[in-house]
């Protein structure tokens, strides 16, 4: 388990956004890792001492860290249905029946609440805004966190962007994902953190080299990331200045990346980069 207090930053080497002075703490994010590769978040907010779990999948783990950090979990943020997000939904329902279950599709177990495209909701006096981002599945959401008294906001993206890279396009299209991260989350402030789904980060920035083997972003960006994985760090968050530096799927506008796919058209580019993607394997 992880904690990063939302109000910190990482060095400017790393993020590529300049520090702010650290303030008066209002939320914090608990990094919770789960299964294989994913990870679960709490999201506290510190004046209230209410949270939020995002994607549960394993409710033990969670309920524990609630109760050392001794704060009231009021709430479930799923991500989309996929069994890995929202396969502990019913434990954890078990549990504590009053929990309210957010998402933006039927098929999220115990569902209590499906929202809609830029639908506001609290935990605690934090606000979290839900952002429709379908295609991995239909009915995925991104949950997004302004700024507050000055800190960084922070999005939870799930299967829809990781870090250096983007979901398979399951029950959507390159269009579609296109609008997700090129017209939605790329308009995100720049020092929005990014806390996605899955530990997929040395791979995905792997791929990228071979998009555009002279970014040094990337290859800065694998360096620090194999030597957080080297002593099994989580390598989350990024930010969305980050990802607009380095990650290919968010660069689908740029002459680079068109050289490499042979095309002009930035959605045409997109599906390209996912079907190479697909039959990827880095060399050993």
């Amino acid at each position: 388990m992880l904690t990063l207090p939302v109000c910190y930053y990482f060095p400017s080497s790393c993020s590529g956004v300049a520090p702010r002075p650290a303030l008066r703490r209002t939320m914090q994010v608990k990094v919770l890792k789960a299964l294989e590769d994913n990870y679960m978040y709490l999201l506290v907010d510190d004046a209230t001492r209410e949270c939020a779990v995002v994607d549960p999948v394993e409710p033990a783990k969670v309920l524990d860290e609630v109760s050392k950090l001794d704060v009231r979990l009021t709430t479930v943020l799923t991500t989309h249905h996929h069994w890995d997000h929202s396969g502990g939904n019913d434990r954890l329902l078990e549990q504590s029946p009053k929990l309210r279950v957010f998402g933006g599709d039927d098929r999220v177990p115990r569902l209590t609440e499906h929202v809609t495209d830029n639908q506001e909701l609290k935990v605690g006096k934090l606000t979290v805004r839900c952002l429709l981002t379908p295609c991995h599945t239909s009915g995925h959401v991104c949950y997004f966190v302004p700024a507050a008294d000055g800190e960084a906001p922070a999005v939870f993206t799930g299967d829809t962007l990781f870090i250096a890279g983007c979901g398979k396009f399951f029950e959507g299209t390159a269009d579609q994902m296109y609008k997700a991260l090129v017209e939605r989350l790329s308009k995100l402030p720049d020092d929005t953190r990014v806390y996605c789904g899955h530990e997929y980060t040395v791979n995905n920035l792997l791929y990228a080299s071979t998009v555009e083997p002279d970014n040094e972003a990337i290859k800065t960006k694998l360096k620090w990331a194999r030597e957080k994985r080297a002593k099994k760090e989580p390598t989350v968050p990024s930010t969305i200045a980050e990802e607009r530096s380095f990650n290919p799927f968010m660069r689908v506008g740029e002459a680079s990346v068109h050289k490499h796919a042979k095309l002009d058209d930035p959605v045409s580019t997109m599906a390209f980069l996912r079907k190479e993607k697909d039959h990827f394997r880095p060399s050993a």
